[in-house]
This record gives structure tokens, C-alpha cells and sequence, in this order.
């Protein structure tokens, strides 16, 4: 399954989810410091962006290798923890009084612009480059990872597909090992050792 397919089927997933959340539900906590409204409105980022960085001029060149590389360095160096909490709340907000209605709409925007790309469509993040399939895969981590925190917040299955979380949790690996810890996580996935406390990939 190529990216683009595996992003809609990873988001449709999600939106299916969010259609089964209790309205009791919204305002209780899920996840740190956020509420289920803003661990919602955070997963909801992995498709805004989409949108977002596809209405961006294409920059040209990928000078991102690819979606371990994303994780690995971009994703590292780049992120502020407080600002990405900041803006979960803000998407929580935005979600308004249908959520999956607003879902809905932002995923149908998304996929226009996804399947309207050229083959070589370049995506620009933070003034550099990374090919829109390998980004799409940087979207399906987020979609499934955050399902299931959903899911465990909420009590209803995550629905993400085997094949989504297969390739999920190939691009975590992929990232341990670009970050250099590839033998430690080896030696844990094969019962040797165990990973070290707060050990996370992202």
C-alpha cells in the first residue's frame, strides 16, 4: 500500500474513533496535560498540516532524506514540547461542537491536495524539504500512535488497520537505529535488556 492510501485509511480510521467518543467524555484527561478535546485536536494536526504544507510553494529539493531522518534530526531539533502541547489545545479548540464533522472536512481537503500532487511534489517544513510520500509517512505514525492513546483514554477500539501499525512501528524502529540506538532497542525487542526509562523514539 503506498503512503497517500495508507494516510486516508489511517485518518479514516481516526475520524471513525472520534465519531464513538462520549460527549462526557471531552473534557476529562488523556494524555500529560491534555484533555481528550486537545489529544483529538493534536492527532487532528497530522492531517492540517497536510493541507497546510501542500497550499506551501513546493521549496524545490528534499534536503530531509526521509521520514526516519524527519524523526530522527528534523522532528529533534526543531520541536519546542511546550508549543507542540500549546498547539494540541488550540486544534481541541478549533475541533468546535462536531469534531468529527470537522474532521471530516479537513481529511476531504487533505486528500484533494494529495492526490492533485505531482509524483516528485516536494513538501517545505520549517524552510526545508522532505518528497510528500515520506512526509505522509510521518502523518500515519502520528494517526496511529495518538488512536491509541485515544483509545486508551476512551475505552473504544483504536481501529488502525495491522498493516498501518506494522509500518508504524517499522518507521520507529527505522528511527532508534538513525539515531544511533538501534542496538538497544534490538536487545529489548529480542529479550536481552530492557529500554531505558522514558526511552521514546519522538
Amino acid at each position: 500500500m503506498g503512503s497517500a492510501a495508507m494516510f486516508f485509511q489511517s485518518a479514516s480510521a481516526f475520524h471513525d474513533l472520534v465519531t464513538r467518543i462520549d460527549d462526557s467524555q471531552w473534557e476529562s484527561v488523556a494524555l500529560g496535560e491534555w484533555t481528550l478535546r486537545s489529544l483529538v485536536g493534536h492527532t487532528t494536526r497530522a492531517i492540517l498540516t497536510v493541507e497546510s504544507y501542500l497550499l506551501l510553494d513546493d521549496p524545490g529539493y528534499p534536503n530531509v532524506q526521509n521520514a526516519e531522518s524527519y524523526y530522527a534530526r528534523v522532528y529533534r531539533d526543531l520541536t519546542d514540547p511546550a508549543a507542540v502541547a500549546a498547539r494540541g489545545v488550540e486544534a481541541g479548540i478549533w475541533l468546535g461542537a462536531d469534531p468529527a464533522h470537522a474532521i471530516s472536512d479537513a481529511l476531504s481537503r487533505a486528500m484533494t491536495l494529495v492526490d492533485s500532487a505531482p509524483p516528485e511534489r516536494i513538501v517545505s517544513i520549517g524552510g526545508l524539504g522532505i518528497a510528500l510520500p515520506e512526509y505522509l509517512r510521518t502523518r500515519v505514525f502520528e494517526l496511529v500512535v495518538h488512536s491509541m492513546d485515544i483509545s486508551r483514554a476512551t475505552g473504544q477500539p483504536h481501529g488502525q488497520s495491522p498493516d498501518a501499525i506494522s509500518a508504524t512501528l517499522h518507521l520507529a524502529a527505522g528511527v532508534a537505529a538513525a539515531r544511533g540506538d538501534g542496538e538497544i532497542l534490538l536487545f529489548s525487542l529480542t529479550g536481552r535488556a530492557t529500554l531505558p526509562e522514558g526511552y521514546s523514539v519522538v
